[in-house]
């Protein structure tokens, strides 16, 4: 069995959200090491009426769930929650008692250095979720070029990007996904330091942009390479793109009653979850100086959490990892 540790973030939070039915169907979005539907499973009726669909674009992920939760309510999905619709209609229920999404990069992925997402541990700049493509169009090797559409192929690494993609896009991707401020300074050292010879590992990649973004004295101050090496991975993985449609698109696979949690680790995918919640629950288009209603769109969601769940103290200090974590929650109505 592959060894996957991970340390489910806002775990009771998260479940109690959903208000577990003891013959519900749920779906966790991002199986990760599989705390989250271990827990779900826990709380389901031991007569096979409740369901747990774990989805994750990760095989070391499958497998190691599959052995984790023992559960005969438990099912296991090879695939991208980005297709949820069509995965839930293969897999059967036509709707569902409650939808999880963990966002972000799983503790195992950053803590496996051959994987390539961590600053701290030398290994090959991959920053790939899914180790191999989930269908013959990810794997198609096309020219890369501009980042015009908002999207990168999913089957692209950041050695890829880093190595190919221009000075201009290169910026774009840090500053957008990345928020770094220093962003140019990054890329045009990026560039230079490509000229001599491929950037070919994660601590190659950390000490080029050491040397870019000024030093701030405290222990307390983050790595001057993690918004960049989180910028990459979004990149690589497309994370941002399509979560506007996921998450609308998990309300409506929601039953009346039924309810969303998503949990976000950075400022731009939680903007994403607030915002898409905000519109399902209050989706009239018209104009702000019309005194009425005059589009006669109908509210699909009761929006649960008006401020984000935030780990305790106590959990942040037993996991770090979990201190810019967010969880909104939403009951489809």
């Amino acid at each position: 069995m592959t060894d996957f540790a991970h340390v489910p973030v806002l775990l009771n939070e998260a479940v109690d959200a959903l208000k577990i039915k003891p013959n519900g169907v749920y779906v966790d979005c991002t199986l990760g090491g599989g705390g989250h539907s271990a827990e779900i499973c826990a709380r389901l009726a031991g007569d096979l009426s409740g369901r747990v669909i774990g989805i994750d674009r990760d095989e070391n992920a499958i497998e190691a769930a599959s052995a984790r939760i023992k559960s005969k309510n438990f099912f296991a999905v090879h695939g991208n929650f980005h297709d949820l619709k069509t995965i839930l209609r293969e897999c059967g229920p036509e709707r569902a008692d409650g939808i999880l999404m963990d966002l972000g990069v799983s503790s195992h992925q950053i803590d496996t250095a051959e994987r390539g997402f961590s600053f701290r541990a030398d290994g090959p700049l991959d920053m790939r979720m899914a180790a191999k493509p989930l269908s013959a169009e990810g794997a198609s090797r096309k020219a890369i070029h501009s980042l015009e559409d908002g999207r990168v192929c999913e089957f692209f690494t950041a050695r890829d990007i880093v190595n190919n993609f221009s000075e201009a896009e290169l910026a774009k991707i840090f500053f957008e996904f990345g928020e770094e401020r220093f962003s140019r300074r990054i890329a045009k050292k990026i560039c230079v330091a490509r000229e001599i010879s491929p950037i070919e590992t994660t601590l190659a990649l950390a000490k080029i942009i050491e040397a870019a973004v000024p030093q701030k004295r405290g222990a307390k101050q983050p790595h001057p390479a993690m918004r960049t090496f989180m910028a990459l991975r979004i990149a690589v993985n497309d994370e941002l793109t399509p979560l506007d449609a996921a998450v609308r698109d998990a309300v409506d696979m929601l039953a009346v009653g039924g309810r969303i949690a998503v949990i976000t680790f950075h400022s731009l995918e939680d903007r994403i979850v607030k915002q898409n919640f905000a519109k399902l629950a209050s989706p009239c288009e018209c104009p702000r100086d019309i005194p009425y209603c005059a589009c006669g769109k109908i509210p699909s969601l009761r929006v649960v959490t008006r401020k984000p769940v935030l780990p305790s103290p106590e959990e942040i200090s037993h996991n770090s990892r979990a201190h810019s974590a967010k969880l909104r929650v939403g009951e489809r109505i």
